[in-house]
């Protein structure tokens, strides 16, 4: 039996400042930059073995490092100003606008997948099960009132709120994951489809379609029916997609060796939501989980390990240009270790090159480095906001 629960809660900090200052036996006044956090412009956030940096997205140059522990996991909170970073007790809220980490914390075990949509932000966490939403808007204020659902077992699940209140949520426990179930507004069963081993990862589409990943194609939702696409590949494995809003075809990444130790695929699908059709696209480079993004126009994004941005259009699943930004690299086997990553805002993508420890931007209009960022250390996750 499935039950949900609502709660509100309301966090309020007070922030007490003491300065003593002595010369000569005066005092003066604090100055505006002892009292006032720093505004950070577009900010930017890169985990690294320790800690958070968080960059002036224009300049790309440190504006803060932030102390922590652990090896963390960024994503956008859904606003202008705020960053959720997963950590060991649950989904800690980072004023990246401040470049202030503050002590706003989801509480959850194992907390996993951020999800943003219809101006709502959902969070799961694996540990427990519980998927809670929230309005991003919220969260200037402290924690923002929440509206909490519980699945029947825990799993490493994901959850995305539409705009007409219906959850669409993962079904599985802790020894598999078998597809969706989705929920009304009154969180009653509507739709549920179970032919999808090993589920995983989601994206919107053009329309509010949604793509859930299986082992073996995909389950697209889109109002009120789920319906499957089967891969090509007896085993055709689909866990990481980007989707955009400005497109109804969803770009998928694609493992076809259910028993390597580490595949390093060449492929990427692109899942039509429209008619229903999964396509694969040949790069000739191989590429990983972070490697995935959307432009603008709803271009398809890849980041090779050939340090080359892969254009693809989704339309006619061919590549149109490829953007040299760095040298060659190789997956490491540890998922946790850091690769090259990427993060689209605008018409700006922001890859990061751990080998040098340099974050670039790049302008999507002309193809062009337009900053090339130092960074102190190593970075591995990289994000930043998005309203």
């Amino acid at each position: 039996m499935m039950s949900t629960s609502s709660s509100k809660k309301i966090a309020a900090g007070v922030l007490s400042l003491a300065v003593v200052l002595g010369a000569c036996g005066t005092t003066q006044a604090p100055s505006q930059a002892d009292v006032t956090p720093p505004t950070v412009a577009d900010p930017i956030a890169v985990t690294y073995d320790g800690g958070i940096h968080v960059l002036d997205g224009t300049t790309l140059k440190v504006v803060k490092d932030l102390p922590l522990e652990g090896f963390n996991r960024l994503n956008p909170a859904g606003d202008g100003s705020h960053v959720l970073v997963s950590t060991a007790t649950g989904f800690r809220v980072l004023d990246a606008a401040s470049a202030t980490l503050t002590d706003v914390e989801f509480k959850g075990a194992k907390p996993g997948h951020v999800v943003r949509h219809a101006g709502r932000t959902v969070l799961f966490s694996d540990g427990t099960g519980e998927v809670t939403t929230f309005d991003p808007k919220a969260l200037g204020s402290g924690v923002p009132p929440t509206e909490t659902y519980r699945a029947p077992e825990p799993h490493h699940g994901v959850a995305i709120e539409l705009a007409n209140g219906e959850l669409v949520v993962t079904v599985g426990n802790e020894e598999e994951r078998t597809g969706i179930v989705v929920l009304d507004a009154a969180r009653k069963e509507i739709a549920r489809n179970e032919d999808c081993p090993g589920v995983h990862g989601e994206a919107t589409a053009m329309g509010e379609a949604v793509v859930i990943g299986c082992e073996n194609g995909v389950l697209i939702y889109r109002g009120g029916t789920i319906a499957k696409v089967a891969s090509p590949t007896e085993y055709g494995r689909v866990g990481n997609q980007a989707g955009s809003e400005a497109s109804p075809i969803v770009l998928g990444d694609y493992k076809k060796d259910e028993h390597a130790e580490l595949e390093r695929p060449e492929q990427v699908s692109l899942i039509d939501t429209t008619n229903g059709s999964l396509r694969l696209v040949d790069l000739g480079t191989s590429y990983t989980f972070r490697s995935l993004a959307r432009g603008p126009q709803g271009e398809a994004l890849v980041l090779g390990t050939d340090g080359k941005i892969h254009q693809i259009d989704p339309v006619t699943a061919q590549v149109t240009r490829t953007i040299p930004v760095m040298d060659p690299w190789q997956e490491p086997l540890e998922w946790q270790q850091p690769r090259p990553a990427i993060f689209v805002r605008g018409g700006t993508a922001y890859v990061t090159d751990p080998s040098k420890k340099k974050i670039h931007a790049i302008d999507l209009a002309s193809g062009s480095i337009r900053t090339t960022g130092d960074l102190p250390g190593v970075p591995n996750e990289l994000s930043g906001v998005l309203s």
